[in-house]
């Protein structure tokens, strides 16, 4: 219980830290300007996932395994920090190219270099280890000072549009000391030995992390693919309009997904079906409840983060709020059922058909209007496909 409180609390800081000052930004930077940060960000996000490379949740499970060997939760550091800062160059070299060859990303380089910069927080800090260990309660300390601390900072330089770049600055900058931070206690206070490691030595982990990569290769595809889609056929101000609606969404399934995730690795030893199945089961009605409240309430709160100028994002939300059921559910069947049953190539497979049902309803519903709403309810299309396959292959496995 304390894990998933920090945990969530994590998580829920993390998603409406930007809710809470979302008022004073969109009002301060404009729906084109915040749209832009909105969108490089949606970019950038893809190099974020190449530096994780989907080594989370097998480094969480092996630090859990091994949380009274120092030795080998060093090594599995060590591992995962070298594989990362690895894939860091990597990223810098392809960013670099694209920086140069696509016009729109040189016309606000500025921006997009900048905001690329929260890659090498990612490659620090280590929240597999806090949460393989069960100390996330130091990771979200953490997190939560750093994210205070650029409050002021944000409200005193932060005046109008033109200081699109130093907010850019303000948030990159805290994430990057934060991760730093993280690193620096792990070998410090918890006297762990981090060394680089011969690449020769990262062939497991790259190995065992590739099906995760590769699922969270197209889900990061899939959903970050929609506010560049937004961006290219709309524009900046419906960028922004869609990050609203999407941040109605995201607070409730953060907090919810964040569940699955402190479990993990209690699940994981345990392995008891009848609490699987009781998790699965009211992980269904918690989603449906949430869909219900958005419909309520999602109008007013739209409204007092936005203003009137922004409500066309309710009926976003409404639609977008389908997915809070699939990431619960198939979040759940994922980590309780095919990971723990070796099952990895399910997690691919699940991905690809989630990738096909977004391009399959865009396609259609493209040739029938050009509309923003083709691409949220691609989404939720492609979230009602995730769990109707993940429930298929738990049947079709006798997984309960």
């Amino acid at each position: 219980m304390e894990n998933y409180f920090f945990m969530t609390v994590l998580q829920v800081i993390n998603s409406l830290f930007y809710v809470m000052i979302y008022p004073y930004l969109i009002r301060t930077l404009g729906a084109e300007s915040y749209g832009l940060y909105i969108y490089a960000l949606s970019i950038v996000t893809y190099f974020i996932f190449i530096v994780n490379f989907g080594f989370d949740l097998p480094a969480t499970k092996a630090v859990a395994q091994e949380n009274d060997n120092p030795t080998a939760i060093a090594n599995v550091l060590s591992c995962i920090f070298t594989a990362k800062i690895y894939l860091l160059f990597l990223s810098v070299l392809i960013f670099s190219i694209l920086l140069i060859t696509v016009p729109f990303l040189r016309e606000h380089y500025l921006l997009f270099i900048i905001v690329f910069g929260q890659t090498i927080n990612f490659a620090l800090f280590p929240t597999y280890y806090y949460q393989g260990m069960q100390k996330m309660k130091t990771a979200t300390i953490i997190q939560v000072v750093f994210k205070l601390l650029s409050l002021p900072f944000i409200f005193v330089l932060v005046k109008s549009s033109n200081d699109l770049s130093g907010f850019a600055i303000i948030t990159t900058t805290t994430m990057i000391i934060g991760g730093l931070v993280a690193f620096l206690m792990v070998v410090f206070v918890d006297k762990l030995n981090i060394r680089w490691v011969s690449f020769l030595e990262l062939k497991k982990w790259f190995k065992e992390a590739f099906p995760f990569f590769l699922s969270n290769s197209v889900g990061t595809l899939k959903e970050q693919g929609i506010p560049i889609i937004v961006g290219a056929f709309f524009g900046m101000r419906d960028v922004a309009i869609y990050d609203l609606a999407n941040k109605l969404i995201i607070i409730p399934r953060t907090v919810l997904m964040s569940l699955n995730a402190a479990l993990f690795p209690k699940i994981v030893m345990d392995n008891n079906k009848a609490t699987i199945r009781k998790i699965i089961k009211y992980e269904f009605l918690i989603g449906f409840a949430v869909i219900a409240l958005i419909i309520a309430f999602g109008y007013w709160l739209i409204l007092f983060l936005g203003g009137e100028m922004m409500t066309d994002a309710y009926p976003l939300a409404i639609v977008l709020s389908v997915t809070v059921l699939s990431w619960l559910v198939v979040g759940a069947i994922i980590s309780f059922l095919f990971i723990p049953n070796h099952k990895y190539y399910l997690v691919t497979i699940n991905q690809i058909i989630a990738l096909a049902a977004v391009a399959v309803f865009i396609l259609l519903g493209f040739s029938i209007k050009i509309s923003i709403f083709v691409l949220v309810g691609a989404l939720a299309f492609s979230g009602i496909a995730e769990i109707i396959f993940c429930l298929y292959q738990t049947k079709k496995y006798k997984f309960l």
